[in-house]
C-alpha cells in the first residue's frame, strides 16, 4: 500500500456516491455542508493567506525556468517507440504529448503518463536528449499510480481550501490515493465529503495545468515555512541541493511527480473515506487525519468500481465471520483471534493440508521456543531493526521477547551439532505462533493481527541445490494455490543498490532463481533492483474470485543469516556456509483465512466447509433415523447434524440450511428410513435424489481426498 511510516488508527467510512450538486459559481458558499451541530462546512474565504504566498514565489522562479529553457539551443534528437519506429524531434522542445498527438490525438487525449528511457515522464515536459519513449493509458499499473497521485494532488487543493490545515504526506495507493493533514486538534467527518467532492468537481472543471519545477532547498524552506512537516521532510529526506515541486491551481507541494496534464483528465472522483493516523506512524508523534479517495478517468468506471465495493462488503469476512459463528475478536486481547468450533475447523483443516503436502515434499515438521532472549535477536539482527514491534519484557533483570519469526530459531537447532553435506537440504517447517506488536490502530479483522500462525518454512542448502530446491518451491505453491482456486503472478526481485555480500554470489543466485522460474513453465515478470538486501527473492501475487490482488506466499534467498550465526557445514574438503530459503505459501493462516472467506463468499467448497452436511427429518416420527444418520456421517470423519427443531416445517429447515451454505441436505422420511438411504440435494438446491448412507459417505470420502471446488454439482 502506501507510504508504510503511515499507520491507521481508527476508520469511519463508507462509499460515497459522486456528488452530482456541482456549484454553479464560485461564491463563498461553494461546497457547503449543512452538519448535524448546524454549523455549515465549506470553502474558506479568503483563502488561507500561505496560499498566496507560495504562489507569487512560485511564478518568480517559473517565470526565470521558463527564461532558462527558452535560452536553450535545441538539437535534433531521435525518438524512439516501441515498436521501434522513430521519430524526429528537438531537445528542449518536442515534448511526449506532441509526438503522441503526431500520430493521433486520440492517442494524445488517451494517454495518461509516458515513459523516457524506462522512467515516468510528464507529457508536456519537453525531452532533453535522444530517448526512448512509452505512452501508457490507464489500464498500465504506473499510469494508474500517476493519475491517482495527481487526484491526490487535487483532493489537497480542496483539503487546504475547505480545512485551512496543514498538508503532509499524499501518495496513491493500491486502489486510489489519500492525503494527510495536520488540524490542530480538530478531526474530519464524513459529513464533510460531499463538500469536499463539490470542490474537486471545480477543480476538475477548470483543468489546472500540472506545472513542474526544479527548486533550490532554501527556496522550498521559505516556501514551506508555514508547515513544520513539510520542513521535517526537506530537512531530514532531501540530501541534494535541489529537488522538485509540482502546482496544481493555488495547490503547490513537494513532490517527486511526474502527474497527468491537467485536472481536467480527471473525470470521476469520490471521496471514500477517513481516519486518524499518526505522523510517520510513531504513536508519540502528531495525530494527522487522513482522507481517501478513488478517481477514474471515465464516470462509467467509478460506477463499476462502486458495484465492485458493494459485492466486496457483502463478502468481507468480518461479516461472514459472524453470521457463520467462525470467529470473533475481543477488546481484552486486541488483535488476537477467538476461533470458535466451525473457524477452528477451517483452520485445522488448511493447516493438515499443508503438513500432507510437507510429508509427500520431504519437509520436516519442528516445534521451537514462543520465548528467547533478546541476544538472539541480537545476533540475528531483527533488535537493532525491529524491536518495537515485538512484545518484550524483563526476566530475572535479562530482556527476553515473544517471536515473530521463526528464522532465528531454526538457525539454532541448524547448529546445534556439527552438519554434513550428506545432510542437504534440511528443510524445517513450523506452524509456531507468532506475535507482532502492530499499533491497535492498524488491526484489521484476520488481515492484520497480533497473535498469528505461518506455514514457516527454511531450507539449508548448498549454493548448487539452490535451482532444484526453488523449483520445488515453486511446485508446492502451484498446488496448493490450485487447489484453493487461485491464479498467481511471480515477479523475480534482483539485487537493490544497498546490499550486503559479494556481487558474484548474487549474479550466482538470480541466475539459478531465473533458471527455475524458467523451467517452471509459468509467465514472470522482472522486478529489477526490488530484492531484499540480504538476498533475491521471488514474489507471488494471488488473485481472488474478486479480481483482487493479494501477496502471500514467499521465496527468498538469504545470505546473511547463515554468516550472522555462523553456520558451516562440512563439504568433505572443507567448511562452507550453507544458503537459507525463507518459504511460506500461505504466509499468515490468519491472513489466508479471511481471504479464502471473501473469495468464496461463505460458500466453502466441501472440504474446506464447516458446515459440510445436515439431516433433515420430514416428521418428527423420524428424528431417531435422522440422527442415526447424522451419527455414521459423523463417525465416518465428516460433519453432520441432525435438524430436529419441532417449531420449524420440513420446508423451512431446507431453507435454512441452505442459506448457512450446508453443502448437502439429507431429507429422510418412510422411504428412507426403509432403505438405509437418505434423499440428497444441495445448497444451491439441486436435487441428486436417493443414495444409501455408505455410498454418501464413500461419496465424501473421495470429494476430501480430490479437495475439489464443486463437489455439490459433482455428487
Amino acid at each position: 500500500m502506501a507510504d508504510n511510516a503511515s499507520v491507521e488508527v481508527a476508520v469511519s467510512v463508507g462509499n460515497q456516491k459522486l456528488n452530482k450538486k456541482a456549484s454553479k459559481s464560485k461564491n463563498k458558499d461553494k461546497g457547503a455542508d449543512s452538519l448535524k451541530d448546524g454549523t455549515v462546512l465549506k470553502e474558506l474565504s479568503p483563502w488561507p493567506e500561505y496560499i498566496n504566498d507560495r504562489i507569487k514565489l512560485w511564478d518568480r522562479l517559473k517565470a526565470e525556468y521558463d527564461a532558462d529553457v527558452a535560452a536553450k539551443t535545441p538539437e535534433s534528437i531521435n525518438i524512439t517507440l516501441p515498436d521501434g519506429k522513430v521519430v524526429e524531434g528537438q531537445s528542449w522542445r518536442t515534448t511526449p504529448y506532441k509526438v503522441a498527438a503526431g500520430i493521433s490525438q486520440g492517442l494524445a487525449d488517451a494517454t495518461i503518463i509516458a515513459k523516457v528511457n524506462g522512467a515516468v515522464w510528464d507529457l508536456d515536459r519537453p525531452l532533453e536528449g535522444h530517448c526512448s519513449l512509452a505512452l501508457l493509458k490507464f489500464d498500465d499499473e504506473d499510469a494508474q499510480q500517476v493519475f491517482w497521485h495527481s487526484s491526490a494532488h487535487m483532493l489537497g487543493e480542496a483539503m487546504e481550501r475547505v480545512y485551512g490545515g496543514c498538508l503532509c504526506y499524499g501518495p496513491p495507493i493500491e486502489s486510489g490515493f489519500y492525503y494527510d493533514m495536520f488540524y490542530d486538534g480538530k478531526s474530519v467527518s464524513s459529513e464533510d465529503f460531499s463538500c469536499l467532492d463539490s470542490v474537486v468537481k471545480g477543480i476538475m472543471k477548470e483543468k489546472q495545468p500540472f506545472e513542474r519545477l526544479e527548486m533550490r532547498k532554501e527556496d522550498l524552506l521559505e516556501m514551506f515555512k508555514y508547515n513544520p512537516f513539510k520542513l521535517r521532510i526537506l530537512q531530514e529526506k532531501v540530501t541534494t541541493p535541489t529537488t522538485t515541486a509540482y502546482r496544481c491551481g493555488p495547490l503547490i507541494d513537494l513532490c517527486r511527480g511526474p502527474h497527468v496534464r491537467h485536472t481536467g483528465k480527471v473525470k470521476a472522483f469520490v471521496v471514500t473515506k477517513n481516519s486518524s493516523t499518526y505522523w510517520e506512524g510513531k504513536a508519540e508523534a502528531e495525530s494527522l487525519q487522513r482522507i481517501y479517495g478513488i478517481s477514474f478517468p471515465d464516470a462509467k468506471q467509478l460506477k463499476e468500481w462502486q458495484k465492485f465495493q458493494e459485492e466486496a462488503a457483502k463478502r468481507d469476512h468480518r461479516k461472514i465471520g459472524r453470521e457463520q459463528e467462525l470467529f470473533f475478536f475481543h477488546e481484552l486481547s486486541p488483535g488476537s483471534c477467538f476461533f470458535l468450533p466451525r473457524g477452528a475447523h477451517i483452520y485445522n483443516t488448511v493447516m493438515n493440508f499443508i503438513k500432507a503436502e510437507y510429508w509427500e515434499r520431504g519437509f520436516q515438521e519442528v516445534i521451537t521456543p514462543n520465548i528467547y532472549n533478546s541476544k538472539l535477536w541480537e545476533m540475528s539482527g531483527h533488535w537493532q531493526h525491529y524491536s518495537e514491534h515485538m512484545f518484550s519484557f524483563e526476566v530475572e533483570k535479562e530482556r527476553f521477547a515473544l517471536k515473530p519469526m521463526n528464522c532465528p530459531g531454526h538457525c539454532l537447532m541448524f547448529d546445534h551439532r556439527p552438519r554434513s553435506w550428506r545432510e542437504l537440504p534440511i528443510r524445517m517447517a513450523d506452524f509456531g505462533v507468532l506475535h507482532r506488536n502492530e499499533l491497535s490502530g492498524a488491526l484489521s479483522g484476520l488481515t492484520r493481527v497480533r497473535r498469528f500462525q505461518q506455514d514457516d518454512g527454511h531450507i539449508f542448502c548448498t549454493q548448487d541445490q539452490i535451482k532444484e530446491e526453488i523449483r520445488g518451491c515453486l511446485n508446492f505453491l502451484k498446488k496448493v494455490y490450485a487447489t484453493f482456486g487461485y491464479s498467481f503472478t511471480l515477479f523475480l526481485s534482483t539485487r537493490p543498490d544497498k546490499y550486503l555480500g559479494e556481487v558474484h554470489v548474487w549474479e550466482d543466485a538470480e541466475k539459478q532463481l531465473e533458471e527455475s522460474l524458467d523451467a517452471f513453465g509459468w509467465p514472470w515478470k522482472l522486478n529489477p533492483g526490488d530484492g531484499a538486501f540480504y538476498g533475491p527473492k521471488i514474489d507471488i501475487t494471488i488473485m481472488d474470485a474478486l479480481k483482487r490482488p493479494h501477496q502471500c506466499a514467499t521465496i527468498q534467498l538469504d545470505f546473511q543469516l547463515p554468516e550472522r550465526f555462523n553456520l558451516q557445514y562440512d563439504s568433505g574438503e572443507e567448511k562452507k556456509r550453507p544458503v537459507i530459503i525463507h518459504r511460506a505459501i500461505l504466509g499468515s493462516v490468519e491472513r489466508m483465512i479471511a481471504i479464502l472467506t471473501e473469495s468464496y463468499g461463505g460458500k466453502w467448497p466441501f472440504w474446506l466447509s464447516p458446515r459440510q452436511s445436515i439431516v433433515v427429518p420430514v416428521g418428527p416420527q423420524f428424528d431417531e433415523y435422522a440422527q442415526t444418520v447424522a451419527k455414521q456421517v459423523h463417525d465416518a470423519g465428516f460433519l453432520c447434524e441432525a435438524d430436529l427443531d419441532l417449531g420449524t416445517t420440513m420446508n423451512k429447515k431446507i431453507r435454512n440450511a441452505q442459506l448457512a451454505q450446508y453443502n448437502f441436505i439429507f431429507v429422510v422420511g418412510e422411504k428412507e428410513k426403509t432403505n438405509h438411504s437418505a434423499n440428497v440435494r444441495t445448497r444451491d438446491n439441486k436435487v441428486h435424489g436417493e443414495y444409501s448412507i455408505p455410498d454418501i459417505i464413500n461419496k465424501f470420502s473421495v470429494m476430501t481426498q480430490e479437495k475439489s471446488l464443486h463437489s455439490e454439482e459433482n455428487f
